[in-house]
């Protein structure tokens, strides 16, 4: 059997996961404008002015704005989709009243939103294109141990940690746009996308070493309980994997905190999602997948 830490582990997780989804039943995502439309001009100053002049001077011009101070001089402004005409227009207004706050353009974008509905259909439809792939891979590659368990059982329980992996930064997202009005913008699809590779890496790995050890001996192809019991079988592949997970999470997480802390502000919360991301693929490769594996395979003696 499995140690008891995996099944309480493993309710905990649900329990995340859950979590999350009624976060953003109740908070919902505060999509950026890539999703929804519209334009985002990104400003620095070397003396910022008062949030409330900028506003009252951008309003008259360009219609009703949000502004989002970016550290001691940064500032970005959102509003609806705007024409070059519209952008220059505001630039000006801002150069004229503000002469001596030392403005620069960062950087402006705009997208429509036909474009934004397209992108996030077509968002949805790359998350949803990795996980049946993530499936069919899983399930040939481990083909051979058809005879012990089964490989779509492998697959779907790869998908149900996957889904976890994602489900939760997605609810701390909702949390943080609710209260903090941090977007999801098409970074976000980046990181949701690496996550998922991430996590299935890890799990794959843990597979596999269940394979070689069934292969070896540990539970013959086709013999239940010989040797082993599969929980057990499982338990062992999980502790001889467990240092090399550990090393390459922890690697990847001292660049990820480092690119969170020191980087800029356009791929703050892009690292942030990663963060997250990937600590919970090591996670849950230990805590979801594996028990779901030896729950869902019919071993006598388990």
């Amino acid at each position: 059997m499995l140690p008891k830490i995996y099944k309480f582990m493993f309710w905990f997780s649900i329990a995340l996961a859950v979590a999350s989804i009624v976060a953003v039943g109740m908070f919902g995502l505060k999509l950026g404008v890539d999703f929804q439309g519209g334009s985002v001009l990104e400003l620095n100053f070397k003396n910022r002015p008062d949030i409330g002049q900028i506003q009252s001077i951008l309003t008259p011009k360009i219609g009703d704005v949000e502004l989002s101070p970016e550290g001691d001089t940064g500032l970005i402004v959102r509003a609806h989709e705007l024409t070059e005409v519209q952008h220059q227009e505001a630039l000006s207004a801002l150069k004229t009243a503000f002469s001596v706050a030392g403005l620069e353009e960062k950087q402006f974008s705009s997208v429509g939103p036909i474009i934004g509905d397209e992108l996030k259909q077509r968002s949805l439809f790359a998350i949803f294109l990795v996980l049946f792939c993530v499936v069919v891979y899983i399930a040939f590659v481990f083909r051979k141990l058809g005879r012990t368990t089964s490989p779509w059982a492998m697959g779907l329980a790869a998908i149900i940690a996957l889904i976890h992996d994602v489900a939760i930064p997605v609810g701390v997202f909702a949390i943080l746009g609710h209260f903090y009005g941090i977007e999801v913008t098409g970074v976000f699809v980046a990181a949701a996308l690496t996550i998922l590779g991430f996590s299935v890496s890890d799990t794959v790995v843990i597979f596999d070493r269940v394979r070689e050890n069934i292969i070896r001996g540990g539970l013959p192809a086709g013999r239940h309980g010989n040797k082993s019991e599969f929980g057990a079988l499982v338990h062992r592949s999980i502790m001889q994997t467990l240092t090399r997970s550990l090393n390459t999470v922890f690697t990847v997480l001292l660049s990820l905190f480092a690119i969170y802390f020191f980087g800029g502000a356009s791929i703050k919360y892009f690292s942030l999602a990663l963060i997250i991301g990937i600590f919970l693929g090591a996670y849950s490769s230990i805590f979801v997948a594996s028990p779901l594996l030896v729950w869902w395979t019919p071993h006598t003696n388990r």
